[in-house]
């Protein structure tokens, strides 16, 4: 007796291919991803990429390989992902978790490193070890990917994916530039911007307690040149959070925060609004405090709130839901933002890597300003252009978030080709 497993699979191959083993099971994506959860950008990017893919893979068994989880972004993804299955575990490790994860990757059916700017290539060395196919979905590089010592083995490994998908076209020239070859090399947006996660309870709740009302605040937050962990050296040669800031670099936080307390100024001062400073990352947390809120004169400082505990990012959804618009030197509350259909401002720091540039590729170039060559006032200009005409800034919005979802479509296309050849 045919199974309806064994018809939908026999009804998909028809089609071009299916995602259905031969004995009607269907087939598996290890997805690495939950890179932390002091950043909802970490946070967001896991419950973003999962809901594309089961938005277009729905028959497809998941299991997720979280980097670090707690208690409630646990929570969160079993609430909104419940058939996914969580491992944890090392690649190297001896523990009976870290078998299960060689087990589970030696099995499944296609293995994807989820969005980030990570340079680690053991995952593609494990992978290549025990036969299965790998793709990058949303990926950043530096240049450094491609050059300098080891670089012909990172190449060679790069060139044997199934699929990298860039989320900005500056990663996609520099690998193509360096001669990478894949079956499929194009842009493919940040996972994160799948993300439909929302606490709008909490939410709610903090907006009330905090005085904020809906499309009346903005929200603002810096990046500073400051250790991720206290007392914990960044690792990476670029040294995005240096352990020791150079004057240079306390400079250059303190020229960053005194252009948004003049920004913030200005929007309290022109529309009588508030302003939330809101966490993309809990290292900035203090910082963004005694930087903007602390500095700020009486009469303006009455007008902007801290948020003074770090949240998930599904309570950031439901507020970014409804602020007015995002302004954030960081990338990913802008994304949560849009993903929620918020506008945002963009002031970036190139040096923190390329990933900036992915809402110009989205058509929002408008809306990304450099942070040190852009003055206070062509920033205060965007942010009250978007005000002036806030349906037409809210339509930028849907038609970017169009284009994303297209984008995704596209990529799960071939995500879903692989598969059936796997």
């Amino acid at each position: 007796m045919t199974t309806r497993r064994h018809f939908i699979s026999s009804i998909t191959a028809a089609l071009g291919g299916s995602v259905f083993a031969a004995d009607g099971r269907p087939k598996t994506i290890l997805l690495q991803s939950a890179w932390d959860t002091v950043n909802i950008g970490d946070i967001g990017h896991t419950p973003g990429t999962l809901r594309v893919i089961e938005e277009h893979l729905p028959e497809v068994k998941v299991v997720l390989w979280a980097m670090k989880l707690d208690e409630r972004v646990t929570a969160m993804l079993k609430k909104r992902f419940p058939k996914v299955e969580i491992l944890q575990g090392s690649l190297t490790g001896k523990s009976e978790r870290d078998e299960a994860l060689r087990q589970a990757i030696s099995n499944c059916d296609l293995y994807i490193r989820n969005s980030g700017m990570g340079q680690d290539v053991s995952f593609m060395q494990f992978c290549q070890k025990v036969g299965r196919p790998y793709g990058l979905f949303g990926q950043s590089y530096f240049a450094s990917m491609v050059e300098g010592k080891g670089a012909e083995e990172r190449t060679v490994l790069l060139n044997n994916a199934s699929f990298i998908y860039t989320r900005e076209t500056k990663t996609l020239s520099i690998l193509k530039s360096h001669g990478i070859k894949t079956p499929v090399l194009e842009f493919g947006p940040d996972g994160c911007f799948g993300i439909d996660v929302r606490d709008d309870e909490r939410g709610s709740a903090t907006m009330k307690k905090l005085g904020l009302e809906e499309k009346k605040f903005i929200t603002v937050q810096i990046r500073t040149n400051t250790p991720k962990y206290p007392g914990v050296d960044d690792p990476r040669p670029e040294k995005l959070n240096p352990l020791h800031p150079t004057p240079q670099q306390i400079a250059d936080d303190e020229r960053r925060a005194a252009k948004y307390r003049e920004l913030v100024t200005m929007w309290v001062k022109k529309t009588g609004h508030k302003v939330l400073i809101a966490p993309e990352t809990i290292k900035e947390m203090g910082h963004n405090k005694r930087l903007i809120h602390d500095l700020l004169p009486p009469e303006i400082q009455k007008h902007v709130v801290n948020l003074e505990y770090f949240w998930n990012a599904d309570e950031a959804a439901s507020i970014f839901a409804r602020a007015h618009t995002i302004v954030c030197h960081e990338p990913h509350s802008p994304i949560i933002a849009l993903a929620n259909g918020t506008p945002i401002i963009h002031t970036y720091s190139e040096f923190h890597s390329p990933k900036c540039w992915m809402f110009k590729d989205i058509g929002l170039g408008e809306w990304l300003l450099e942070m040190d060559e852009t003055p206070v006032e062509k920033m205060a200009e965007t942010l009250f252009a978007i005000d002036a005409d806030y349906p037409a800034a809210q339509a930028k919005v849907k038609k970017a978030m169009a284009y994303v979802h297209e984008c995704f479509g596209k990529s799960m296309q071939h995500v879903k080709g692989v598969l059936a050849k796997a």
